[in-house]
């Protein structure tokens, strides 16, 4: 497995729906959350986009000289970037950054928001220019001169000079439920993306993708974005689910739910099905709650349990192909010590994962007793703790 974390770029807190236990983004909040997670093993960093986030791209770039293995996840917007400029930004930072940039491809599923930055395109429309972008965008980071006369984009002459450090160039995440998504995906991606929905639904998706995939003769990776509250005991999680919207009444929910249905967003509405904003629905599978999709868009759901609880789900998913987990927690400063803490030892992680986290997880663990002894090991076995000596 290969652990992702997210930096919240849109604002961060203790609760959903209110200010009450809310704290600003800046700079060294995000910062404190990059160098947390290089430390703790977490592969990389999901830097999200769009008109309520600070710019994936220079916030990326800001937090390049203070991590060392940590990659990010930026996100290229076909439509709102040319496919020559953003191929040299890719191959720049790609460069400076030592090899460590991932690209998110985001068509955007916000008609309103989309006419706000200028694109006035269908949904399918847009998965066309992605098709196109992409087309550009990959042959000139391989260092190919193109050209390209396509309905959305016209290119004469277009290269890159400089290279990228990785090759053919930087790989390519992707994510889009609707058919027009999911042909772009098999064609050029080289991950693709779900939101955590049941088991079931994401099998089918992967079925769908690798199907097309293997008719061009491609190979796709896969990996799902879910959020995650794990405690040391069921209880404690699934309470900690419960206060994390304790403030979010029915106003707020029907107002978000209102701005979500405007969405031509096939993966959007399939979040919204999962609860229909209805409270009495939010547990949708084993250890699988929905309860973030009533007030936030995108990514609304989460792996709720003890760590084993957790683990096993996410194993689960590993077994019909997802390789990596991009997880996110509240506030995510903090949880991203607890998820490294309480779930990475169960979890069978990749060595990239594994060699940081086993340097984080030797000890010695605690305040040191008397100034004379390291503290006892405490392991929780059924809700109960037991005590044992640390080797």
């Amino acid at each position: 497995m290969e652990i992702f974390w997210f930096i919240p770029t849109h604002g961060d807190g203790r609760y959903l729906g209110t200010s009450y236990g809310g704290r600003a983004v800046n700079f060294a909040y995000a910062r404190q959350i990059a160098q947390a997670a290089d430390e703790l093993g977490y592969s990389g960093v999901l830097i999200p986009t769009g008109k309520a986030c600070e710019d994936s791209w220079i916030l990326a770039s800001s937090l390049i000289p203070v991590t060392e293995k940590l990659k990010f996840l930026v996100a290229v917007r076909p439509g709102l970037m040319s496919p020559t400029l953003s191929a040299r930004m890719a191959a720049t930072f790609d460069r400076l950054s030592n090899g460590r940039l991932l690209i998110n491809v985001v068509t955007g599923g916000d008609p309103e928001e989309l006419k706000g930055d200028g694109l006035f395109l269908d949904h399918d429309e847009r998965y066309q220019l992605t098709d196109e972008f992409l087309s550009i965008w990959r042959e000139v980071l391989a260092g190919n001169e193109t050209e390209l006369q396509g309905k959305y984009l016209q290119v004469e002459g277009a290269k890159v000079l400089f290279p990228p450090l990785q090759s053919p160039y930087p790989p390519l995440y992707f994510g889009g439920s609707s058919p027009a998504g999911i042909e772009v995906a098999a064609k050029h991606v080289n991950v693709y993306l779900t939101w955590g929905e049941p088991l079931a639904q994401v099998a089918e998706k992967i079925d769908k993708v690798r199907a097309l995939a293997a008719k061009q003769g491609r190979c796709i990776r896969f990996g799902i974005r879910l959020h995650v509250i794990v405690r040391e005991t069921e209880d404690e999680a699934w309470r900690a689910a419960e206060e994390l919207i304790q403030y979010v009444d029915d106003d707020t929910i029907r107002f978000a739910q209102k701005v979500f249905a405007r969405y031509d967003s096939v993966g959007q509405k399939r979040m919204a099905q999962l609860h229909g904003g209805d409270r009495s629905r939010l547990i949708i599978g084993p250890n699988l709650w929905a309860g973030v999709g009533l007030v936030r868009g995108g990514a609304g759901t989460a792996l709720v349990g003890d760590p084993k609880s957790v683990a096993e789900r996410m194993k689960e998913y590993a077994d019909i192909g997802i390789e990596t987990f991009i997880l996110s927690g509240y506030p995510h400063l903090e949880e991203a010590y607890r998820v490294a803490e309480l779930l990475f030892p169960h979890l069978p992680l990749s060595m990239t994962n594994t060699s940081v986290s086993q340097r984080f997880l030797t000890g010695p663990f605690g305040e040191v007793v008397a100034n004379d002894r390291c503290p006892q090991n405490h392991a929780v076995v059924h809700g109960k703790h037991s005590s044992y000596s640390q080797s």
